[in-house]
């Protein structure tokens, strides 16, 4: 037996050390009970040791076909699903593993039935589960470095090339409040009518230093023509030079989009923000969170085109407070440099 071949697994190492005890002299019930198995187990280990001597002991690969990602390709795939299940077009921020295989086709031209994608997830360690929402996969240093170093670089060279930064990101807004709070008698809950709904606004919003709001508004979920729409819209009104400022989010990276940004010729500067940190965006933990919790807060609409009228009310009224817009960029580490 080649000493300095290491063991792949302890299943191996047990059936070599079991052939090691009995070259030793050991009985094969001792080997047996040494290792909680029984004695015919380690009879039929020892007989194929005699017949192929202490590499037919050893872990065989499983026999089947090469798998159809590469383990590159699998890293990929949970950060396409932290996006969002509407990012890719499905209704409502749910994940099955139906949905997941239409993502894997999409972005490798793969095609896996739905009960392999479970067996998938689980290799990659995801589970059915109330969302986190923060992603294990994040590079915490990564995302300090581009809040300490990469983000003031960029706002510099935006100054001396005369171009407005604004940070770009998506949410839904539906007809049922985020928050909503009511007084009743004690002990008894108040219990509020509503209608049971996905339908929502897809909503995709700009936001400067200097305190500004822009956004597009759907009632549908947005795709890469909205994108290239929303940068068109920005241009006409937030400046004629742009620092665009978004995450890898499908609608993102459509070729459309790839498409178009040459053809401004140099008038919009994309720059991606790091994988897995959200909270690098002044949107996620501030904007859409004021707009959610304070300017709609228990509020209840009957249909979308309530809602959408409400929205840009909330909208009208958070353009008011351009503090508590910068106030965002603070909340997400972002330093503004005076001039």
């Amino acid at each position: 037996m080649n000493r300095d071949s290491s063991p792949r697994d302890w299943r191996e190492w047990r059936r070599l050390r079991a052939l090691q005890l009995k070259q030793r002299g050991w009985y094969q019930r001792d080997i047996a009970e040494a290792f909680g198995v029984a004695e015919e187990t380690v009879s039929r280990w020892l007989a194929r040791a005699r017949t192929g001597g202490a590499e037919a002991l050893r872990a065989r690969s499983a026999p089947g076909h090469p798998p159809k990602l590469s383990a590159a390709q699998k890293r990929l795939i949970p950060e396409f699903l932290w996006h969002g299940a509407e990012a890719y077009g499905f209704r409502g921020q749910v994940w099955t593993c139906a949905r997941i295989a239409r993502v894997i086709e999409e972005e490798f031209g793969v095609r896996y039935h739905r009960d392999h994608v479970g067996r998938l997830l689980k290799e990659l360690r995801w589970t059915p589960q109330v969302p986190i929402t923060r992603a294990i996969q994040r590079d915490e240093e990564a995302i300090e470095r581009w809040r300490r170093e990469v983000w003031p670089d960029l706002y510099r060279r935006a100054r001396r090339e005369r171009r407005v930064p604004v940070f770009v990101d998506e949410s839904g807004f539906y007809l049922l409040p985020s928050v909503v709070k009511t007084y009743g008698p004690a002990g008894h809950t108040p219990v509020i009518a509503e209608k049971q709904t996905r339908d929502h606004l897809s909503v995709m919003g700009g936001m400067t230093p200097q305190g500004n709001l822009y956004t597009l508004v759907r009632q549908r979920s947005l795709n890469g023509w909205d994108s290239i729409e929303f940068l068109r819209h920005l241009l006409r009104v937030a400046g004629r030079r742009l620092l665009v400022i978004w995450d890898g989010s499908p609608i993102h990276r459509r070729e459309e989009v790839k498409d178009y940004v040459p053809s401004t010729r140099g008038k919009i500067w994309l720059e991606a923000l790091p994988g897995y940190a959200p909270d690098l965006n002044p949107w996620d933990e501030g904007g859409w969170h004021h707009l959610k919790n304070v300017e709609m807060r228990n509020l209840v609409c009957l249909d979308l085109e309530e809602l959408h009228q409400e929205f840009h009310l909330a909208v009208g009224r958070f353009r008011q407070k351009p503090h508590l817009v910068k106030a965002c960029y603070a909340q997400a580490g972002l330093v503004i440099q005076k001039t």
